[in-house]
């Protein structure tokens, strides 16, 4: 398996760190924790990363340095706080840290995408029982309502020209969503379209604000634990860059990377972003490069946006549920209507 293919899940890193740093602590070498580690893989990527890295520390390797050519899989930042960890000799706490900051990470990732599936589970299912009622309930009504010989109401007439269009061309819009899914995918591995992209959600309302909080709060938390594992702060802005997948904010933190070389304050360079980065982050971090607890104030930041995010999240469900209930109300009961009014009208005419 090529190294470039190799995937490794979240869970699996935090795991990584957690038990290599438990054995650590209970007296075990790294090699002795990498064996053990070896033993306990999961996934195929990992055993052979493991492979890999039990063959090169045992040749004298350090493991940061083993690590280096696995950089797509635990990327930049992992790296780094292993390597200040081995060379100041406080690996322990270095890796115990980065299991409860990829934790942390984790957990906010999951929080945003859950906020997000009860929407998308109600909107599937409006649609798949719409679909359901339209191409296979009403065309068994349909012989009813045409043997009624009355004239039958708008809806019902609409209702009838949908079903008649699913039922004969339902394979080929079936292709064409596929179709489209496939394209967007595409098109969103295009660099200029997810630049784009991002732009536009950071634009809109709720969601933006949404965006805005959790890339800072990937900034901060970064930042914050490569500072506090004694990095420094040019490589620690760069590395933070590299870690951020918004491309606007990474972007965004490379420049403000160059310009800290010329010595530039990060907190100078946030404040003319205030689209980007909220007033208060760069007023918290002025005080913290001022105070030189800069590190402590990113982690303190970082806590603070993500309950902001937790609260946002609620907000957006307690709007969207609502929303899509009515969509959905009004969907099947647009079916509804449909097929009774005509029903109605017949028996309502015979009792006359």
């Amino acid at each position: 398996m090529n190294k470039f293919f190799l995937r490794v899940p979240l869970q699996e890193k935090i795991l990584f760190a957690k038990h290599l740093a438990i054995m650590i602590k209970a007296g075990m070498s790294i090699l002795d924790g990498l064996e053990m580690l070896k033993k306990q893989a999961r996934s195929k990527s990992m055993l052979k990363i493991l492979d890999q890295l039990v063959s090169d520390v045992s040749n004298g390797q350090f493991l940061s340095t083993s690590l280096e050519q696995f950089r797509n899989v635990f990327g930049d930042f992992t790296i780094n706080v292993i390597r200040v960890g081995e060379t100041s000799g406080i690996l322990y706490e270095n890796l115990n840290y980065l299991s409860e900051e990829l934790s942390k990470k984790q957990a906010l990732r999951r929080k945003v995408i859950g906020s997000l599936i009860y929407p998308i589970v109600i909107i599937v299912a409006t649609f798949g029982i719409a679909g359901f009622l339209t191409v296979y309930i009403f065309p068994k009504i349909l012989p009813v309502f045409k043997s009624l010989n009355v004239k039958l109401p708008f809806a019902t007439e609409l209702l009838i020209a949908i079903s008649g269009f699913l039922i004969q061309y339902g394979t080929f819009v079936l292709l064409g969503i596929i179709a489209f899914i496939v394209f967007m995918w595409l098109i969103l591995k295009i660099k200029t379209v997810r630049f784009l992209l991002a732009r536009l959600i950071i634009s809109l309302p709720l969601v933006g604000k949404i965006s805005r909080n959790y890339n800072v709060a990937s900034f901060c938390r970064t930042l914050g634990l490569l500072l506090k594992s004694d990095i420094k702060v040019v490589e620690a802005v760069s590395i933070t860059a590299d870690t951020i997948n918004n491309l606007i904010y990474k972007k965004e933190l490379k420049h403000i990377s160059a310009n800290i070389t010329k010595g530039e304050e990060i907190s100078k360079n946030l404040k003319e972003k205030p689209n980007l980065f909220p007033l208060m982050l760069s007023q918290m971090i002025a005080i913290g490069e001022n105070t030189g607890n800069l590190d402590e104030t990113l982690l303190y930041l970082s806590d603070f946006y993500e309950k902001e995010i937790e609260e946002l999240t609620k907000n957006l469900s307690t709007v969207l549920e609502p929303a899509l209930m009515v969509l959905m109300g009004i969907i099947v009961g647009f079916i509804a209507v449909s097929i009774i009014t005509p029903i109605y009208e017949v028996t309502q005419g015979l009792k006359k």
